[in-house]
């Protein structure tokens, strides 16, 4: 008997050090504030806008000026054949038209007869058939503008995923919890009647051997509060692999933080019907559907233009430096007399590989409605049966709640019965048993209460 008493008082201190712990609430508010703040893969989502950014600039920089500068020499026999010398500045137009402006200098025995010594010119090129309305770089660009709202959407896709990633494992934090604090207190209920009946076997109101089923209850239930603080302290290893400092370390959860309370409110339909109504406007899977869509559609104008001939005009001023000019020679700024005009004509003749690629965007363009349509039906399911689980989950949740009342006045008048006699320890430990069970059962309630709203949430891409 003395055995006994020593090893559940040894059991009672070990336990009780966690009773004299002074806790701190840390709320799911706090955990996804700092998660947003801090954490690496939100911070490399961030990048996707930077990304963006350099993807645009590259989109420009197609219509940077360029400047060319080409020299090419020949000798022979120790004969000067010809010394070439051209630069030329080029400023492509975002109409596609294309300004240039240079100049030439050109010396040796072999040179062309159509070759000047030296020369001034700048002209301009006009496509009139293909690449009047748009060309390649124009295609680019005007993709390129959708890049920074599609990286948008993408981000916000892995935010959102994350978060609700996070949010799961918070509230089986919470659970592990609350099971924790429920079994504190069931072996304290234990611990308490097991001294109670020591004290009255050792005056002989009652039969030693009473004593010794209080204390196998004793420690049942510290096996089972053994088994919960461990699951308590992996909870909060989960949630700590979320927490960062702003310098990329990772943190620890302190061990005296606790998660908040929850108090489940009921969620009106009419947010719901807003959910699925902006669903196109606020999720960023349909976004970057839609998005893809009008990339497609700048693809198609330029492939539609594509099959247009190409018919090029160039025309140049050209203009002789003062040292260079000839006597009697024409003025330099003399139109009829001083330019150069060319015109370059191409088109093939099938257009196989023109009308392959436009054939080929217009698929994509099919296959992107139809992924449009699947995607937005399955999210509409997601939110609708979320939002079904949540009602459903705050209806047990109420009934819980009273068949816990009614399970506590059983339990109560189990121990006023017990206390005059007409009770058995059995009846005790089994309707206490059933208490925390029933309270567990609430308590995991709750915890699916918040994932679904989570889930809710996530499938419609806001928050509450």
């Amino acid at each position: 008997m003395k055995t006994v008493i020593l090893l559940v008082f040894v059991l009672n201190l070990a336990t009780l050090r966690s009773f004299s712990q002074k806790t701190e609430i840390f709320s799911f508010q706090d955990f996804q504030e700092i998660i947003l703040k801090n954490h690496p893969v939100i911070k490399q989502a961030n990048l996707y806008l930077d990304d963006a950014k350099a993807e645009m600039m590259q989109a420009r920089g197609q219509f940077d000026p360029k400047l060319a500068t080409t020299f090419d020499r020949k000798a022979l026999d120790g004969k000067d054949y010809y010394n070439r010398f051209e630069s030329t500045l080029k400023v492509p137009i975002y109409s596609g038209i294309e300004i240039k402006g240079g100049y030439e200098q050109n010396n040796g025995t072999r040179l062309r007869s159509d070759e000047s010594a030296s020369l001034i010119f700048s002209g301009v090129s006009v496509p009139l058939g293909q690449g009047l309305l748009i060309d390649a770089r124009r295609n680019t660009l005007l993709q390129a503008r959708l890049l920074s709202n599609i990286a948008q959407a993408e981000r916000q896709k892995i935010i959102n995923k994350f978060i609700f990633s996070a949010a799961k494992d918070y509230w089986e934090w919470y659970l592990s919890y609350q099971t924790l604090r429920l079994n504190e207190e069931s072996y304290q209920m234990a611990l308490d009647r097991f001294r109670l009946l020591s004290e009255r076997a050792k005056i002989g109101e009652i039969a030693a051997i009473d004593s010794v089923e209080a204390a196998i209850t004793v420690q049942d239930r510290q096996v089972i509060l053994e088994q919960s603080k461990l699951e308590f302290r992996n909870g909060a290893l989960a949630i700590s692999n979320y927490l960062w400092n702003q310098n990329e370390q990772p943190l620890e959860l302190d061990a005296n933080f606790i998660p908040q309370t929850i108090s489940p409110m009921a969620i009106e339909r009419q947010k719901v019907d807003d959910i699925l109504r902006n669903l196109e406007q606020n999720h960023p899977e349909i976004a970057k559907i839609i998005l893809k869509q009008k990339q497609l559609q700048i693809e198609e104008r330029f492939r539609v233009e594509m099959l247009k001939p190409k018919f090029d005009v160039n025309f140049n001023l050209l203009r002789v430096p003062a040292g260079y000019q000839k006597e009697g020679s024409v003025a330099s700024g003399f139109l009829l007399n001083n330019h150069k005009f060319g015109v370059n004509f191409e088109m093939p003749l099938l257009l196989r590989k023109e009308r392959g690629k436009l054939q080929s965007v217009r698929i994509k363009q099919l296959q992107t409605t139809f992924e449009k349509d699947i995607v937005g039906r399955e999210l509409r399911i997601a939110v609708e049966s979320a939002y079904n689980e949540v009602v459903n989950l705050a209806k047990q949740i109420e009934f819980q709640v009273i068949a816990n009342a009614n399970q506590e006045k059983l339990l109560e008048a189990e121990r006023q019965k017990f206390l005059i006699g007409e009770s058995t320890l059995f009846l005790i430990n089994s309707r206490e048993t059933k208490l925390i069970d029933m309270r567990t059962k609430l308590e995991n309630l709750k915890s699916k209460y918040e994932k679904a709203i989570a889930t809710l949430q996530y499938s419609g891409a806001v928050q509450f």
